[in-house]
């Protein structure tokens, strides 16, 4: 049985997994894989590791939105960087990954992401609208310059 936590003290907390008897099996940040073995020959799983980055294109913002639905903070974030490209669109290119087909989450390694070109936007809490918002905007300014 295989879990996923925080380091976190306020939403799906690892500790809670360590005191149910699950071990620590991968670590990616803040982010905990632990699992719990019910079989002698079980192996413990491994998180999936990244690949590859979204690749850049000259002249524009790139927004690359990885999308797998499961996870509701994720859900708002992807709507709310759709919602701040409003009134840029000549001005940004925008990559849609739909995480939920394995062939795209093997391919790239990422559930969830928002990248506004190669830096990626927290994932949670979710980024306010303004704030991504204000961020496309001054990537635009230092285009048209």
């Amino acid at each position: 049985m295989a879990a996923w936590g925080l380091i976190m003290p306020f939403f799906m907390r690892a500790s809670w997994f360590k005191k149910q008897g699950y071990a620590v099996t991968d670590k990616d940040g803040m982010i905990r894989l632990l699992w719990k073995g019910f079989q002698p020959d079980a192996l413990p799983p491994e998180f999936i590791k990244h690949k590859k980055k979204p690749e850049l294109m000259p002249g524009k913002v790139n927004v690359s939105l990885f999308l797998n639905g499961w996870c509701p903070a994720q859900n708002i974030a992807y709507e709310r960087t759709r919602r701040a490209i409003s009134g840029y669109e000549e001005f940004v290119e925008l990559k849609d990954y739909r995480t939920n087909e394995r062939e795209v989450f093997e391919e790239w390694g990422i559930s969830d992401a928002v990248y506004i070109d190669k830096k990626q936007i927290r994932n949670g809490p979710p980024t306010p609208y303004n704030k991504i918002r204000k961020v496309i905007e001054k990537k635009v300014r230092k285009l048209r310059k």
